[in-house]
């Protein structure tokens, strides 16, 4: 593992072995991870079911299933949220096979790019004469794919809002 994977691993609070990723943090949040692949770089998120996000990073393409695995190891990851283009049923398969014991959800990613750009003006907004370029026609100064992570997974956690699961009421 590298310096920059190392990094992740620091940043995130452990857990113990015994806990499912079903049991959520001490404090009860449940997290998910993001993934956004690519082909030489891909974005990885951790989000809790609050929408805070402790760890993003964009990664390099061969150290992507060893930081995945690092960080289901430190959270008690509920889902892996996937983005649906780039290669994402290698993917899934990939986290299915190192990964078992957590489900694999697929997300439309179309205009995810767009919308982390958007993202990360709001989070960094420009500085001198880049407040003179219109927004639609800045470009970030680092990779975005990391922003798109949590985005994958503010979707799904918006479509769960939308299409709430539906359950039977018990025979009287």
């Amino acid at each position: 593992m590298d310096k920059r994977s190392c990094k992740l691993v620091v940043r995130a609070t452990t857990r113990t072995a015994s806990r499912s990723p079903n049991d959520g943090d001490a404090r009860g949040n449940m997290y998910y991870l993001g993934f956004d692949p690519g082909r030489d770089k891909c974005g990885v998120a951790i989000v809790d079911d609050h929408g805070h996000h402790p760890v993003h990073e964009v990664i390099a393409v061969d150290q992507a299933l060893s930081v995945v695995e690092t960080l289901c190891e430190h959270y008690p990851v509920k889902m892996i949220i996937l983005g649906d283009q780039t290669g994402s049923r290698a993917w899934q398969k990939q986290f299915q096979g190192a990964l078992p014991e957590i489900p694999v959800k697929r997300v439309d990613e179309r205009f995810s790019s767009l919308e982390a750009r958007d993202r990360y003006w709001q989070l960094h907004p420009p500085q001198g004469l880049q407040k003179l370029i219109p927004q639609g026609m800045r470009t970030p100064p680092r990779p975005i794919d990391d922003l798109v992570a949590i985005i994958l997974v503010e979707r799904y956690l918006k479509s769960l809002e939308s299409n709430p699961p539906t359950t039977t009421p018990p025979e009287s």
